[in-house]
């Protein structure tokens, strides 16, 4: 029991002491890169529904009914 204590003080004391570590500045730029790729997935989206889909969508409704 206390050689399994041992082992796990010494495994935690070796993690601390570890310097592998993400730094903030990446992590900043996944989150630009992430917001600026989804602005522009959104805006593509926008730009199509309406030039695209919604005209033709009100074309098609005007012919069905009259």
């Amino acid at each position: 029991m206390k050689e399994k204590m041992r082992l796990r003080i010494a495994k935690l004391k070796a993690n601390l002491k570890g310097k592998r570590a993400e730094g903030y500045v990446d992590t900043a730029v996944k989150m630009i890169t992430a917001v600026v790729i989804g602005g522009l997935l959104l805006a593509g989206l926008y730009a199509m529904f309406n030039n695209v889909l919604l005209p033709g969508l009100a074309e098609r409704i005007q012919v069905m009914f009259s």
